[in-house]
């Protein structure tokens, strides 16, 4: 069972940036697409950014196109949301996880992480 971690949230003004991980233990990682999802306080889990095991394919969410970039490293079992452009409805929890099929946002491979908890606030 892989073991995910994320990690770099934290409070950050409006149009300021953040660059968020996430590490995976385990076997696995390489060979499935990652997603990254975001919950709100009072609102669904939802998909902002997924990324192909290879890095080739990418989707956004409308919401965060033009402002988030998802990438991997495979060799560190790593996957990366950087974050520009912040706006206070970005503030959620982020979690990542590893997707069953590109179409089906929540047919996840593992358990969710404790995720890492971004506040955009002036």
């Amino acid at each position: 069972q892989v073991q995910l971690v994320e990690s770099g949230g934290g409070l950050v003004q409006p149009g300021g940036s953040l660059r968020l991980s996430c590490a995976a233990s385990g076997s696995g990682f390489s060979i499935v697409a990652m997603g990254w999802y975001r919950q709100a306080p009072g609102k669904q889990r939802e998909l902002v950014a997924q990324i192909s095991n290879a890095g080739i394919n990418i989707n956004y969410s409308d919401s965060v196109k033009g402002r988030f970039t998802i990438s991997r490293d495979n060799a560190k079992n790593t996957v990366y949301l950087q974050m520009n452009s912040l706006k206070p409805d970005d503030t959620a929890v982020y979690y990542c996880n590893g997707k069953r099929s590109w179409y089906n946002d929540f047919d996840v491979w593992w358990s969710w992480g404790q995720g890492t908890q971004v506040t955009v606030s002036s």
